[in-house]
C-alpha cells in the first residue's frame, strides 16, 4: 500500500450521532465549513435518520445502516452538485440527524372547561387531561415544515402545538359524543382512539404520527362533584332518620357522662332488637304476614240504662216510677197523654205523648178480657 493510500485512509471522516438526551428530535452534525470528505463513513443507528441538505435544498435521506459517502449512494447530492464520474474531492453539505424513536409520557389537558349537554344533568362543564406519544414518521417533511435550520430541535418546541390540536379535537369529540357524564369513565379508551384518528391527518402534515393517546380523567367542576358526593353518601346512609339518631347518640357519647352511656346502652338494645327482627325476617326479606287470628268472642254490650220518670199533676210531682210502673199507670188511666213527665237528661217537662219512649204505651191495646 502506497503512502497516498495510507494518508487517504487516515483522513476519512466518520460521521455519527449518539444522543444522550431524552428530548432532542433533530441535531445538526457540525463541521468546520461543512466540508465532508468523499468516501466518509456515515453511521445511522436504529431510531435515527440522516438528512443531507445542499445549499438550502433537501438532498438524500439515509435510514439506519453504515454508508460510504460516494456517488453511487447519494443520487440526489450527485445531481445537485453535478459530480462527474470518478469525482473524489471533498464536498460541502449540512447533515441533520432526526430522532425517529417515540417520545412518551407527554402531557395534554384542557385549560378551560368544555361545555357539553348531558342527557341526565343538562349543560355541564367538563375538564379532561391525559398523555400521548409522538414520533417522526417522515424526517424530510418534518425538517422542512417544522425544524428549518435549527441546529438542535427539542420536543418542547413542538409539544405546545400538538397539545392545542389534541384539545381542540377532544372538545369537539366530547361535545358530539352524547355519552352521559357518568358513563365516560367506561369509554375513555374509545374516545382516545377516536381523537387520535381524527387528528392523524393534521399531524401527518408535520411529518409526525401519534401512536398512542390516553385520557386519564374527565372531571366535573368541584361544586358539582361535591353535590354528587352528597348524593352518593345519602344512598349509602339509607334511612336518614335512623342515621340522625345514630349521629345524635355519637355526639352525646363524645360529650361524656353517665346519661350518655345509658342512652348508648338503650340505643344498642334497640338496634339489637331491630337486628333480631331483621334476622327473623330471613335473608329474602320480611316473611309474609300470617293470617290474622280469629277474633275473640266479643262480650255483650252493657244493658241499657232504664230511665225513671216523674209526673206532675196539679202543681205536685210524683215519682220516681219505672217504665213498667208507668205502663201499668197508663193501663189504669192514672197516666194520660197530657200528663207532664220528666227524666234525667230530658230538657224540661214534656207531655207523655211527646216522649217517644212513653208514647208507645198509649198505642198498645190490652187483650180482650177472658170470657169475652
Amino acid at each position: 500500500m502506497g503512502i497516498f493510500d495510507f494518508l487517504s485512509g487516515e483522513f476519512i471522516d466518520v460521521i455519527h450521532w449518539v444522543d444522550d438526551t431524552r428530548d432532542t428530535m433533530v441535531w445538526r452534525f457540525e463541521r468546520e465549513g461543512h466540508e465532508i470528505k468523499y468516501g466518509a463513513k456515515l453511521t445511522v443507528r436504529e431510531g435515527q435518520a440522516a438528512v443531507f441538505v445542499h445549499e438550502g435544498q433537501l438532498a438524500d435521506v439515509f435510514t439506519p445502516g453504515l454508508y460510504m459517502l460516494e456517488t453511487n449512494n447519494m443520487p440526489i447530492m450527485t445531481t445537485l452538485q453535478h459530480w462527474d464520474h470518478g469525482f473524489k474531492s471533498p464536498f460541502k453539505s449540512e447533515i441533520y440527524y432526526v430522532n425517529t424513536t417515540r417520545f412518551n409520557d407527554l402531557k395534554w389537558g384542557t385549560k378551560n372547561p368544555i361545555i357539553c349537554r348531558d342527557p341526565e344533568f343538562g349543560p355541564v362543564r367538563l375538564r379532561a387531561f391525559g398523555t400521548y406519544s409522538v414520533k417522526v414518521a417522515d424526517p424530510a417533511k418534518f425538517l422542512i415544515e417544522i425544524v428549518g435550520t435549527d441546529g438542535e430541535f427539542t420536543m418542547d418546541e413542538i409539544s405546545f402545538q400538538i397539545r392545542n390540536i389534541i384539545v381542540q379535537e377532544m372538545s369537539r369529540s366530547l361535545a358530539k359524543s352524547g355519552i352521559p357524564v357518568l358513563d365516560m369513565a367506561a369509554n375513555t379508551r374509545e374516545l382516545g382512539q377516536l381523537v387520535a384518528k381524527e387528528i392523524s391527518a393534521q399531524i401527518a402534515e408535520y411529518g409526525l404520527v401519534i401512536p398512542e393517546l390516553y385520557i386519564e380523567n374527565i372531571s366535573l367542576p368541584p361544586a358539582v362533584e361535591a353535590v354528587m358526593d352528597k348524593r352518593s353518601s345519602m344512598g349509602v346512609i339509607g334511612d336518614l332518620g335512623e342515621y340522625m339518631q345514630f349521629q345524635a347518640a355519637e355526639a352525646l357519647g363524645r360529650e361524656g357522662g353517665g346519661a350518655a352511656d345509658a342512652m348508648q346502652a338503650g340505643l344498642g338494645a334497640a338496634m339489637g332488637l331491630q337486628m333480631g327482627n331483621m334476622a327473623a325476617a330471613g335473608p329474602w326479606g320480611a316473611q309474609p304476614a300470617r293470617a290474622a287470628a280469629a277474633p275473640a268472642t266479643m262480650a255483650p254490650p252493657p244493658p241499657p240504662v232504664e230511665h225513671v220518670w216523674h209526673t206532675a199533676e196539679g202543681g205536685a210531682t210524683k215519682g220516681p216510677f219505672s217504665k213498667a210502673r208507668m205502663a201499668r199507670m197508663a193501663a189504669d188511666g192514672d197516666l194520660k197523654r197530657e200528663t207532664y213527665v220528666w227524666t234525667a237528661g230530658q230538657d224540661g217537662w214534656l207531655k207523655a205523648e211527646d216522649v217517644m219512649e212513653l208514647a208507645q204505651l198509649f198505642t198498645i191495646l190490652p187483650p180482650p178480657p177472658p170470657g169475652a
